[in-house]
């Protein structure tokens, strides 16, 4: 298991992560406006933020990876995956919603 401290380079790859997550998250589905694209990264800059340590390790133990990545490749990788998962939920309900809810 990875350690994670308050080192600054792992809240530096919480953020990398986290805001690239967001970002390809964004290139996917595209938002219908500046608002909703806005919701949608800061949504999936706080999740990846938030969640990219646990995210990080269950996927480095899925995989079988954790005696071979990095604390910092493993915080990378788990904010980019929690942040890419973030709105994929939250956006396809808010779709389903706007669309049935009128």
């Amino acid at each position: 298991m990875a350690d994670f401290s308050n080192d600054a380079g792992l809240w530096t790859a919480r953020a990398v992560g986290a805001s690239a997550g967001a970002a390809v998250s964004l290139i996917y589905l595209l938002p219908k406006n500046r608002r909703e694209a806005a919701s949608r990264f800061f949504t999936g800059l706080a999740c990846g933020i938030i969640f990219g340590g646990p995210a990080g390790v269950w996927i480095a133990e899925r995989l079988a990876l954790s005696d071979t990545l990095s604390a910092f490749e493993t915080m990378l990788s788990g904010s980019a995956a929690a942040s890419l998962c973030a709105w994929w939920g939250l956006g396809i309900l808010h779709r389903v919603a706007g669309r049935f809810g009128r």
